[in-house]
């Protein structure tokens, strides 16, 4: 092997670490800052924001007193406050002799509410940073309107598609198109057929035409880490065969990969070029995953992680901005509910632990996502900034769940936990936590 032929996969390596880092520094810069400015504002002092840990590359001190760095470990970061014995806010430095008013600006002369506030301040600022990302793609991509009317056709293989933008469907194969929010059912009842008669309103006029299913095993996106992403299967793609059995519309794609039981799977897919298309053929495995279904529980399914859509994109309107706050906030909730809920089922034994994943499952996802694009990296960023606010709120010692924990012990009793019950609950909580990335990184290492 000479060292030519490894550039391609340094340089890919590369680029997983690069988008790892950008991704994590992001929500650890969010985080952090979330700590810091909701401290301030409740009176406390912030001696250093750091972004990153050990050797610092660069940093400047505000007009506040506050130390700015970044350090050369872009693994973390964190903010010191004033009277924190260290970064991770555990015990008071030694500040004998303060009086009560320059008590209050430390850490742990606030009142409890500003404590408490502060602390719970990273893991909201992770949830709003998600929150604001999902509503920023919905108003970007907009809202289908209805009547449904055809924005823009996709490139197909078919022989005979008479459909253009503008036009305003009316019937498929003799069924009259129903509202938005019933589109679903509609098209699972449509014939299984290459090609349908549409009616549309084009120009003010009715008017037949043939086009393809609504439904093809068109490829609108592919999942990071699945069989379709190892054979570089693309958005745009179009599956015609599996295992030489002609592939229709995109149900038919999906009952074949659960026929597969998991084994080898032979696709031919068209791929549109600059001079019309052309035809390859792509051999995957499909993987075994856990699905989580809407009454919150999980479903084991074959996958070969590819989603699939209308072969025509709807004309759409931008939402307001309530509505895509309301969407953002309900994509957030989605996540932390089913993650919780695979959390529990794999504690369970009902769903395989390899759902669990480390930092180097994380950077590749990551590299992954930004390989599809911005949108797909933002869009990935504000599902792991959910998992982290998520994560720091869990009741483990060195995390801030933990923090909220030792706060409400001291609102019942009236007084903190003592210096040496905080050391012994911290060293349980870093053993558990370093335990926990023990295990999600052996997955990443032996789980398929």
């Amino acid at each position: 092997m000479d060292i030519i032929s490894l550039i391609p996969s340094f340089g890919g390596f590369l680029y997983t670490v690069l988008a790892f880092v950008v991704a994590l520094s992001v929500i650890v810069a969010v985080h952090e800052y979330g700590h810091y400015i909701v401290g301030r504002w409740c009176g406390i002092k912030a001696e250093v924001f750091s972004l990153g840990f050990g050797p610092v590359l660069l940093s400047r001190r505000d007009r506040r007193g506050t130390l700015w760095q970044v350090a050369a470990l872009p693994l973390g970061g964190y903010v010191k406050f004033k009277g924190d014995a260290n970064p991770a806010s555990v015990g008071q430095a030694d500040t004998p002799g303060l009086d009560p008013a320059t008590r209050r600006d430390t850490m742990h002369g606030a009142p409890l509410w500003a404590r408490a506030a502060t602390v719970a301040a990273g893991p909201a600022f992770n949830f709003a940073l998600s929150i604001l990302v999902f509503g920023a793609v919905l108003m970007v991509r907009g809202v289908a309107s209805d009547p449904l009317t055809i924005d823009e056709v996709r490139p197909l293989p078919a022989e005979v598609q008479e459909l253009r933008p503008g036009d305003e469907l009316l019937t498929i194969a003799g069924r009259e198109v129903p509202t938005l929010d019933r589109m679903d059912g509609f098209i699972a009842e449509l014939p299984v057929a290459p090609l349908l008669d549409y009616e549309v309103r084009r120009d003010g006029d009715v008017v037949q035409v043939r086009a393809p299913h609504p439904y093809p095993a068109l490829v609108t996106s592919v999942t990071p880490q699945s069989a379709a992403m190892d054979v570089d299967m693309r958005v745009g793609d179009v599956i015609v065969a599996a295992d030489d059995v002609p592939i229709n519309v995109f149900d038919d794609l999906r009952s074949a990969v659960g026929r597969s039981g998991g084994g080898t799977m032979l696709l031919n897919v068209w791929r549109a070029t600059e001079d019309g298309g052309r035809y390859d053929d792509v051999v995957l495995t499909p993987k075994r995953m856990d699905i989580p279904t809407a009454d919150g529980g999980f479903e084991t399914r074959w996958l070969i992680g590819v989603t699939g859509g209308l072969f025509f994109t709807p004309e759409t309107k931008t939402p307001g901005p309530f509505r895509a706050l309301a969407y953002g906030a309900e994509q957030t909730v989605f996540i932390v509910r089913s993650s919780l809920s695979g959390l529990y089922h794999m504690a369970a034994g009902a769903i395989s632990s390899c759902n669990l994943r480390g930092p180097i499952g994380i950077a590749e996802t990551s590299g992954a996502a930004a390989s599809q694009g911005l949108a797909s990296f933002i869009w990935f960023i504000a599902v792991l900034s959910t998992a982290v606010g998520l994560l720091n709120l869990f009741p483990i010692p060195i995390l801030d769940g933990g923090h909220l924990v030792f706060h409400a012990y001291e609102a019942v009793t009236g007084r903190p936990p003592s210096e040496r019950a905080l050391n012994v609950l911290m060293a349980i909580g870093l053993a558990l936590l370093g335990t926990l990335m023990i295990f999600a990184l052996g997955n990443d290492l032996f789980c398929p």
